[in-house]
Formats: C-alpha cells, structure tokens, sequence
C-alpha cells in the first residue's frame, strides 16, 4: 500500500487589490521613464518599445475595466513626479476617449468622445424632463457641427439626447466612456440595434435643484458626442511645425466661436420649450475629459465669484483682497480672502489643480476680481493652517 505523501502547499494567491498595486505601479514607473525624456522624437529602440508598452497596458486596462490601476497610477504619479503625473493623466485620458477602431479589409476608423460645457443662466433653473423634445432642432445641431467646420464631412457624428449635469459628468470613469464610446460605435456601424449599457448607465439623472421660480439660476450642463470618422480623414490633421499648427488651432477656435452663436438657438430650444428666456455661454469643445475638467474650473471660478460678490454687497466700505495656495485635508486649492479693514470678509477657494502654473490661475483670479471692482490685491506664499496669509506681498 502506497504511503500518504505529505500535500504540497498551495501557492498563496495574490490578493486583487496587492496585483492592482503592483500593475499601478508598474504604469507610473513607465510614465516617470518616459516623461524624463524632453525629445520623445529621439527616444532609443529600448525607450520606444517602453513607449508602445505603456499604450498598450492603458489600452488593456481601459479594455478590462480596471479603473482601480489607471486610477491608482495616477494617484501614485501624483506623489512621485509632477512630470510623470501629467503624462499619465493625459495619455489615460485620450485613450479613454479617442479609440482606434480595425476591421479586415477595411480602413482603420477612430471614434472620439466629445464634450461641450455650457453655462445656461435663467428664471427658475432648468427641467430636466423638458429636455430634448425638439426632434428638428436636435437634427439641426448635429448637422451645424458638420457645416461650420468643426467635424468633416465624411464624419459621423452622434449628440446624446441628454445634457448631462456637473454631477453626472463627474461619475463617468475612464473605462466607462470607454466602453460609450464602443457602443456608439457599434450603433453608428451596425445596421441591426445593439445594446448600450454604459451609455444608459451614465444617464443617472440630474441633482434635484433648490432654485426658486423667481430665482436667477447658473447651471452647468455637458454636451456629449461621439465623432466616428477615418483614422486617415486628412480633416483632422494637425501641421507637425508649431506655427503651422498654433494656426490651425487658432482657425478651429475662430469657427467654433462663430458656431456658438449660430447654434445657440438650437440648444435652447434642446434645454427648454419655447418661451423660456435662457442665456447660453459656451466653452470650448474638447475630448470629455479635457471639457469636463474646464468646466468644472470655470463653475469653481464661478461659485467664488459669487461668494465675494455678496460679501461685497453685505459690505460698506474699502476692501483689499490676498490670494494665495492653501492645503485643504491634503488637497490643494487657490484661497481667495476679502478684507474690510482687518476684518475677514469671506473666505472662497478654487481647485487647484498638480501642474498648473500657479501664476497663471493668480492672474486669472485677479483679473476677476477686477471685475467686482477690488483692486487692491495682494498674493502671498501661502495660507497656513490657522487660515492667515504667509508673506503677502501688493500685486504687481
């Protein structure tokens, strides 16, 4: 009779969430080799193959759904490099958003997922269920992107019929406008219906709003459109010298301009029935997530600006302003304080972004304090945790 043999242990498995920390890792030490190179056009045979790795594995994780490691990289790069931070952000965030797409025997297609913000001002806010009634309208908008210049003719091109809110732009994760932008795909090839999940699932609805029926309301909304167009369309070429593409940037940015005012029309009439009195003022259309971050900065700008307003208001009397960076529970944020005398006034903060140029988002604040009419401004090293400015020095 054979004797018992002692079992072989089992190899420990490894935990999900130590192979998503390591894989995150691997990710963010891909990004701080490559942003360290200042002339990627002269990378080495070893540094290129690094390179179409690091696209591959953004790729392969968009595909998997595996938010946890393109977000976890980030968050590790963030602590690591600023360098290698913006390089990783950036490069998730296009591939999230602008997908290649083969078939045999067909050209190579790309789908770019697209974003408009639009700050809508009127009586009593926007209805949610109001939206999107106007069939004629919401084929006229499509069709102006294509006649204004902004997509090629030979593009095609679908709006979401729903303007979703900062809310809800805000939950939509890297590999789910992914996975939209598949299934938008998918629905402008196919003649037979498919399913869309993700893209129902982004729909959560609007965050109910307090506004009054008499009450001045600024609400941010997102367009989100899906361009499906060849790889090769010679309608999307950037000029590889730098004049050659400021130009063509620059030309895009005249165009888009005049559209907005030529398609405002339409988009009211998507936002609400007629007879609704709406102001629209439009943002630059971008890839989603590059839109929604502008968005989102220009509706932080926009809820400081109202803060000092009504401090102002409440006020009689001289006022100085101090700007200046401040940590917020580990977060960085751009602190406006509003002085009457010695007195603190208010107290408003913005986002601030890792990587911005902090002069920069100083002169942007400052030129909109100008326009509630402060102009003694002064900006110091930072604010420290007691809330009082370090250094303030007058504004030059």
């Amino acid at each position: 009779m054979p004797k018992n043999k002692k079992p072989v242990p089992r190899k420990n498995a490894v935990a999900p969430e130590d192979k998503d920390d390591a894989l995150a890792a691997t990710l963010c030490a891909l990004a701080l080799e490559l942003s360290e190179q200042e002339d990627h056009d002269t990378l080495g045979d070893e540094l290129q193959q690094k390179e179409r790795d690091f696209g591959r594995q953004l790729r392969r994780h968009l595909n998997a759904k595996n938010d946890d490691v393109l977000y976890g990289a980030i968050d590790l790069a963030s602590h690591e490099d600023i360098g290698a931070y913006t390089l990783l952000r950036a490069a998730v965030e296009e591939a999230a958003a602008s997908l290649e797409l083969r078939r045999e025997n067909a050209p190579a297609m790309e789908i770019d997922a697209f974003a408009i913000p639009v700050f809508v001002h009127s009586t009593g806010g926007l209805v949610e269920a109001e939206g999107f009634q106007d069939d004629e309208a919401y084929d006229a908008l499509v069709d102006s992107m294509k006649t204004a210049g902004l997509e090629s003719p030979k593009a095609k091109l679908v709006l979401l019929r729903h303007a979703y809110d900062a809310a809800e732009a805000s939950r939509i994760t890297y590999s789910q406008l992914h996975t939209m932008a598949r299934e938008a795909a998918a629905a402008m090839t196919d003649k037979k219906m498919t399913e869309a999940p993700a893209l129902q699932a982004s729909i959560t609805g609007w965050t109910p709003a307090t506004f009054g029926a008499q009450d001045e309301a600024v609400e941010l909304r997102f367009l989100v459109g899906f361009s499906l167009k060849r790889a090769d369309d010679p309608f999307y070429a950037v000029p590889d010298d730098e004049a050659g593409a400021d130009e063509w940037f620059a030309t895009r940015l005249t165009r888009y301009q005049q559209w907005t005012e030529d398609a405002a029309p339409l988009v009211e009439r998507l936002f609400a029935p007629a007879g609704r009195a709406l102001q629209l003022n439009f943002l630059y259309q971008d890839l989603f997530f590059g839109a929604r971050t502008g968005g989102l900065a220009e509706q932080a700008m926009l809820a400081l600006m109202a803060t000092l307003a009504a401090a102002l208001a409440a006020h009689d009397g001289a006022t100085r302003a101090v700007i200046g960076p401040a940590d917020v529970a580990g977060d960085m944020v751009l602190r406006v304080q509003l002085y009457g005398g010695d007195a603190v006034l208010a107290s408003a903060d913005r986002p601030l972004e890792l990587g911005s140029d902090l002069a920069t988002e100083v002169d942007d604040v400052r030129d909109a304090l100008a326009t509630l009419g402060i102009a003694d401004i002064a900006v110091c090293a930072r604010f420290d945790a007691g809330n009082q400015p370090i250094d303030p020095q007058p504004a030059s």
